[in-house]
């Protein structure tokens, strides 16, 4: 007897332990809060951790109704938006928005699949990706401010996240890496995705449904239409284009889908 509870505690101290790492690893890739894995971390120690990112996403989300509830009283519904903004930024380093801009790039610049990969690879912003950056911010800070007017910003800043890294989970676990994995370096979101199984992908959806129902209720079910039909477009785009995902391709569903959510929650008000 006292063998078997040995056991079983022992098996889940090294439970407990295994999915700690994973959520730091999945945190360290995420964003930009300094944490400590106990180890160096690899693609696929990041690709094990993508079933911990819509829970990452919504923590992040959490940071966001901070700043709303702090800024609110003080400023209108506008400014406060951009404060969010801001935030996410200086949370994330602008990760998916660089993907974004790199994305529109790529596929509104190159002719060839080997043309889209190579301007993706560039750092600079074209005008594609000038004006893809542009349009989304001003989406969703006036998609913000409309919904802190209307009262609803504080889950849907929860979702939009949680969603967003969801939908890269999903794309992952549909399509290959476009190009050769890197070796050297920190593993890039398109290396991760090699890594991304079906284990993943259901751990993020089991992660991320009740989090949907519990802040939005069952009509928060339309932001998961929504959310996977972007998705499947997203798929089919980069399947025909390049052949597979790549991790500006993922920023860039992250971004959007979020935006997704934020406009299902103005529409269905």
């Amino acid at each position: 007897m006292f063998t078997c509870v040995h056991l079983w505690f022992r098996s889940s101290s090294c439970l407990c332990r295994a999915v700690i790492g994973q959520m730091l690893a999945a945190v360290s890739f995420l964003t930009r809060v300094p944490v400590a894995t106990g180890r160096s971390v690899c693609a696929a120690d990041i690709g094990k951790s993508a079933r911990w990112f819509p829970l990452v996403g919504a923590l992040i989300g959490c940071v966001y109704v901070i700043v709303l509830r702090v800024f609110s009283p003080v400023f209108p519904a506008l400014v406060v938006a951009v404060l969010v903004l801001i935030a996410e930024a200086l949370l994330t380093g602008a990760l998916h928005l660089d993907g974004l801009a790199d994305m529109a790039d790529g596929f509104g610049g190159g002719r060839t699949r080997e043309d889209v990969l190579r301007i993706m690879r560039d750092h600079s912003i074209g005008a594609y990706g000038a004006m893809a950056l542009i349009l989304l911010v001003v989406l969703k800070t006036v998609s913000i401010a409309a919904l802190i007017e209307r009262h609803r910003a504080d889950s849907c800043l929860i979702i939009a996240p949680a969603l967003g890294r969801w939908s890269g989970v999903f794309l992952s676990n549909l399509l290959p890496y476009a190009r050769r994995a890197e070796q050297e370096g920190m593993p890039s979101g398109g290396a991760v995705s090699s890594f991304v199984g079906r284990s993943e992908l259901f751990v993020a959806t089991v992660t991320a449904l009740p989090l949907t129902i519990i802040l939005a209720g069952w009509p928060g079910l339309a932001s998961w239409v929504v959310v996977i039909s972007a998705s499947l477009l997203m798929a089919r785009l980069c399947r025909s284009t390049i052949g597979g995902v790549t991790g500006d391709t993922l920023g860039a569903s992250t971004e959007l889908s979020e935006v997704a959510v934020l406009l299902v929650a103005l529409a269905s008000n």
